[in-house]
């Protein structure tokens, strides 16, 4: 099963333009980053940039509105994500338990939809969907 894992840093919502984590910070996520790799269940992570460094695609009568960050309202936002591969919600939690994040940072575990998921009638609207996946990993990175 594969889950993400979903950095929800309190206070990211307003950081200024390259805002940037402490140094130890960085050190000690990047152990547990190693551990995740040494185990064997980790497939993709990366961080994120703060929000006043993004955009919003909303979507209102099937028009696009682009609104820049950052976003007025907006209570929690996204700091990264860990994408691992287990074989339960228990481990992909435990795996989360582990995480050095401090007192202001949240995570979210959530699994990842498979296409085998989904009742017949969806994985034939989505045809094509596994060879656009399979593109996708053999594509110069």
């Amino acid at each position: 099963m594969r889950f993400m894992m979903l950095m929800i840093p309190n206070g990211y919502t307003d950081a200024a333009p390259g805002t940037m984590p402490d140094a130890k910070a960085v050190e000690a996520m990047m152990q547990y980053n190693a551990s995740l790799q040494k185990a064997g269940v980790l497939l993709a992570l990366d961080g994120l940039h703060p929000p006043s460094m993004g955009a919003r695609v909303t979507f209102s009568g099937g028009k696009p509105t682009v609104t820049d960050g950052p976003f007025p309202g907006v209570k929690e936002v996204l700091g990264g994500y860990w994408i691992i591969q287990v074989r339960s919600k228990e481990e992909a939690i435990a795996w989360a338990s582990r995480c050095p994040a401090s007192d202001n940072e949240i995570i979210e575990v959530r699994q990842m939809q498979e296409f085998s998921d989904f009742p017949a009638e969806i994985q034939q609207a989505a045809a094509g969907f596994l060879e656009l996946q399979a593109q996708k990993e053999r594509a110069p990175g």
